[in-house]
C-alpha cells in the first residue's frame, strides 16, 4: 500500500512539472507561414478528418505536402484522427480545411496540451511506473525514485511539452514492448512494439535487439520444437499487426510506395539540421554532403550504421538476457543516432529511453549521458524559448538522480560494471587501475564544458561570418560525448559474463 501511494505521487509529481512547462511555449508560436510542430500536429488533425484517407500522403490542391505533410506511419494518422474529432466537437474552427492554418487560441493550446498528458497518462506513464515496479532486488524506495527520475527526464518533457510532440506515444508503446519480452509475453511484447514502429517509423532503432532477442529465445528453445512454434507465432504476430495498421493503404501498390517515399525521405540528404552525429559533425572539417554522390552517403551511412551495431547483436543473438537485451538497445539506438542517414536531434530520444531502464544499474554514467542527450538538443530549445524550463527540469533530474542514486558514490570498476574490461587488460598492463578515476574527472570536464557552452550561447552573439558557431560547437561536443558513450556500452555487452548474479534483472 505504501509503494503505491508514493508511485502516486510520483506520477502528480511527473504530470505537475510536464504540464508546467507546457504552460510556457512551444515550437513556432506566432512565426508564421509554418508556424512549427504545434501547428505540424494541428493540421495533420485537419487533413485526416476533411481529406478521405487514400489522400492524407498524396499532394493536392487540399493537402500541400510541402506545409507539414503527413511523414508518419499510419498510427500516427489515426491519432490525429481520434484527436480532430474531439476538437470538432468542441470547436470545428480548429481543423477547419485551409482557414485553420495556424489557428493558435488560448482554448486550442489548453486542448492540445492536454492531448499530450492524456497519451502519458495512457501509455507511456504506465509502462514507467510497471517497470520500476518489476526491478528485482532493489527496495521498494529506491523502485519509487527510479520511476521519479525516469519521469523527470527533462529531454522528453522539453520535446512533447514545450517543442510539442507526441514521443511518448510511441516510447511508451516501445517500453510496453520490453516489459512483455522481458517477461516472456513475448506475443504481446511484439504486438506493443509493432505498434511503436507503426506510430513513429524512427523505433527502427530499436527493432535489431528486439528482433536478436527473440531470434535467440527461439534458438534457446530449439528450432526443432518450441523454438520454432514461437518463432511462427512471433511472425504471425508482427505481420497481422503490420496488415492491420495498413490495410487501408495497401489496396494499391502506388498508395503503399507513396506512405513509404513519405517515411522514408532519402532525398533530403544525409542530414538537415544541426545534429550532434557522425556526418554532421565532420562535415565541420570535410563538406560530405557536397564531395560524394547520392547514393554513396547512403551506401556508408549504411556500412558504418550495421558495423557498428554487429558485435552487439550478435552476442544477443547467441546469448540472449534480459539484461543484455537492455544494453544493446542502448547500444544499437546509439549506433543509429551517430551514423546512420537523415537523423534529426530529437531522435536521441530513441537512445534515452534504455539508458533511463539502466538507471538503476549504472546510475553515474546513465544520469551523465541523460545530461548530455539534453545538452545535445540546446539549439533547438533555445530557438523555442525553452532556456527557462531548461534549466530547471535539468536541475531537478540532477537532484533527483543524485539523491535517489547517490551516483557519486557509484564510480567504482564494480558499479560502472568495467571490472571484466579491466582484469582483461590488467593481464597486459598491470598498472591499468585509473580507469574510474579517469571516468570522473571526464565527467567533471563534461559537465563544465556543457555549462560554459551553454553560458555562452545565452549571452553572446556568434560572430558576423560563423552565425551557427555555437549550435556547431554543441553538437560536436555532443557527438564527442555519444562517441565515447557507445564505447562504453559495447564493453558492457561484450565484457559481461553470464554469471552476473548482482545485477538487476526484471521479472
Amino acid at each position: 500500500m505504501e509503494k503505491c501511494h508514493l508511485m502516486t505521487i510520483v506520477v502528480l509529481i511527473g504530470l505537475t512539472v510536464r504540464w508546467t512547462v507546457s504552460l510556457n511555449s512551444y515550437s513556432g508560436a506566432g512565426k508564421p507561414p509554418m508556424f512549427g510542430d504545434y501547428e505540424a500536429q494541428r493540421h495533420w488533425q485537419e487533413i485526416t478528418f476533411n481529406l478521405p484517407i487514400k489522400q492524407w500522403y498524396f499532394n493536392s490542391s487540399d493537402n500541400n505536402l510541402q506545409y507539414w505533410g503527413l511523414d508518419y506511419p499510419p498510427l500516427t494518422a489515426y491519432h490525429s484522427l481520434l484527436c480532430a474529432y474531439v476538437a470538432k466537437f468542441i470547436n470545428p474552427d480548429w481543423i477547419a480545411l485551409h482557414t485553420s492554418r495556424g489557428y493558435e487560441s488560448q482554448a486550442h493550446k489548453l486542448f492540445m496540451r492536454t492531448t499530450v498528458l492524456i497519451a502519458d497518462l495512457l501509455i507511456y506513464i504506465p509502462a514507467v511506473v510497471l517497470y520500476c515496479c518489476c526491478l528485482k532486488e532493489i527496495s521498494t524506495k529506491k523502485k519509487v525514485a527510479n520511476a521519479l527520475c525516469i519521469l523527470l527526464y527533462p529531454g522528453l518533457i522539453l520535446i512533447d511539452y514545450g517543442h510539442f510532440q507526441y514521443n511518448s506515444v510511441s516510447l511508451g508503446f516501445a517500453l510496453w514492448g520490453v516489459l512483455g519480452v522481458s517477461c516472456d509475453w513475448d506475443l504481446l511484447g511484439s504486438l506493443a512494439f509493432c505498434l511503436a514502429i507503426n506510430y513513429k517509423q524512427m523505433e527502427l532503432y530499436h527493432s535489431l535487439p528486439f528482433f536478436c532477442f527473440l531470434l535467440g529465445k527461439c534458438f534457446k528453445k530449439g528450432l526443432k520444437g518450441k523454438g520454432f512454434v514461437l518463432l511462427i507465432k512471433l511472425a504471425c504476430t508482427v505481420v497481422a499487426s503490420f496488415i492491420l495498421c495498413w490495410l487501408p493503404f495497401c489496396t494499391e501498390r502506388e498508395q503503399t510506395l507513396q506512405v513509404l517515399r513519405r517515411l522514408f525521405p532519402v532525398d533530403r540528404g544525409l542530414f538537415e539540421d544541426k545534429v550532434a552525429n557522425i556526418w554532421c559533425s565532420f562535415s565541420i572539417f570535410l563538406k560530405i554532403k557536397d564531395i560524394l554522390p547520392h547514393h554513396f552517403q547512403i551506401i556508408i551511412s549504411f556500412c558504418f550504421t550495421f558495423l557498428s551495431l554487429l558485435p552487439a547483436c550478435v552476442k544477443l543473438t547467441l546469448q540472449p538476457s534480459s539484461k543484455g537485451f537492455r544494453f544493446t538497445l542502448v547500444s544499437c539506438a546509439l549506433s543509429f543516432f551517430l551514423f546512420s542517414f537523415q537523423v534529426h536531434e530529437k531522435s536521441i530520444l530513441l537512445v534515452s529511453l534504455p539508458v533511463c531502464l539502466v538507471l538503476s544499474e549504472i546510475p553515474f554514467m546513465s544520469t551523465w549521458f541523460l545530461l548530455v542527450s539534453t545538452f545535445s538538443m540546446l539549439p533547438l530549445l533555445l530557438k523555442d524559448e525553452l532556456l527557462m524550463p531548461l534549466v530547471v527540469t535539468t536541475i531537478a533530474f540532477f537532484i533527483a538522480c543524485a539523491t535517489s542514486f547517490s551516483i557519486f558514490e557509484k564510480t567504482s570498476e564494480e558499479e560502472l560494471q568495467l571490472k571484466s574490461f579491466s582484469l582483461s587488460v590488467r593481464k597486459y598492463l598491470p598498472c591499468f587501475t585509473f580507469l574510474s578515476r579517469i571516468i570522473q574527472y571526464l565527467f567533471l570536464i563534461s559537465v563544465i564544458t556543457m555549462v560554459l557552452l551553454t553560458l555562452i550561447t545565452v549571452t553572446l552573439d556568434p560572430p558576423q561570418k560563423l552565425p551557427d558557431l555555437f549550435s556547431v560547437l554543441v553538437c560536436f561536443v555532443s557527438c564527442l560525448h555519444f562517441l565515447f558513450f557507445l564505447v562504453y556500452f559495447n564493453i558492457i555487452i561484450m565484457w559481461d559474463s553470464k554469471s552476473g548474479r548482482n545485477q538487476k534483472k526484471i521479472n
